[in-house]
């Protein structure tokens, strides 16, 4: 019996799966792959439907709770197999014991094997720490899987991955999330970090999932707590919501399997 393809995600906060993923997670489950989703916190330290902490606010253990339902019935309508939570605090993950965190996504990386992960591109999209570090362990961990000297939680053995990727958001896809929300910065040590395009040259992988911007967009709904950040996408047309969610893009940081300067259209190209 063939080995199932397994595709892991690998992402800092609920949502993340949705608003940078969804299209592709939907369309790999559509095609019988398996996917595994692995969140590094519950995003307790944002706002709750618009609101800071203070009062009408419900506290940050009880938003890591309510974000904690919100993902799990998202990652339900995207066909996610397994929600897997690091449980580390929202906006510290930075502050993270690095060899403890790159080896408990190596457990989750042994124990599912997938051939294909995931994650944020080193800027981390706008530059948010948690993106980055994410990408960073997310990226450490698929190389120290592989290591048999590299101990992790759960005993699993060895297992090499055949690809990773980061998310890679062109000049377009940028344009189109900064028009449905919101100018995108993230302000770190009293500096704004704005996004930056990758260059339409550096994409090695497209992705078209505009079959299924509608599922997206209910699993992006799952996020109530969210809704003031996403009021936007409740007036887009149809069409704006296919344009928004209808092609992925992606920069392929390793494969065993392919290689070269032909664009991909597939996660797995190079594994069917």
């Amino acid at each position: 019996m063939p080995t199932p393809l397994r595709l892991m995600a690998v992402l800092a906060h609920p949502d993340d799966e949705s608003l940078g993923m969804g299209g592709t997670l939907v369309r790999c489950a559509a095609q019988g792959i398996e996917t595994y989703l692995v969140t590094g916190t519950l995003g307790q330290s944002g706002r709750y439907r618009g609101l800071p902490p203070g009062e009408g606010h419900p506290g940050a253990e009880e938003l890591g709770r309510i974000r904690e339902r919100e993902l799990r019935a998202a990652a339900a309508v995207l066909g996610i197999r397994e929600v897997s939570l690091l449980g580390y605090y929202d906006q510290h993950l930075d502050r993270a014991d690095p060899r403890e965190a790159i080896g408990r996504i190596v457990g989750h990386l042994r124990r599912v094997r997938p051939q294909v992960v995931v994650t944020f591109g080193p800027e981390g999209g706008y530059g948010h720490p948690d993106h980055i570090a994410i990408s960073q362990f997310a990226t450490a961990a698929a190389v120290s899987a592989a290591d048999p000297t590299f101990e992790a939680e759960g005993g699993a053995p060895p297992h090499a991955i055949s690809k990773l990727y980061y998310m890679a958001w062109p000049a377009s896809a940028l344009a189109a999330y900064q028009e449905a929300f919101r100018k995108m910065v993230s302000r770190v040590d009293g500096v704004d970090r704005e996004s930056t395009p990758w260059p339409d040259w550096a994409l090695t992988t497209v992705i078209e999932t505009r079959a299924y911007w509608q599922t997206v967009w209910r699993a992006v709904s799952c996020h109530e707590s969210q809704t003031t950040a996403y009021e936007k996408l409740q007036h887009l047309s149809p069409q704006s919501h296919e344009g928004l969610w209808g092609w992925q893009s992606y920069y392929r940081v390793l494969s065993t399997v392919n290689g070269g300067r032909a664009r991909e259209h597939d996660l797995f190209e190079g594994l069917r």
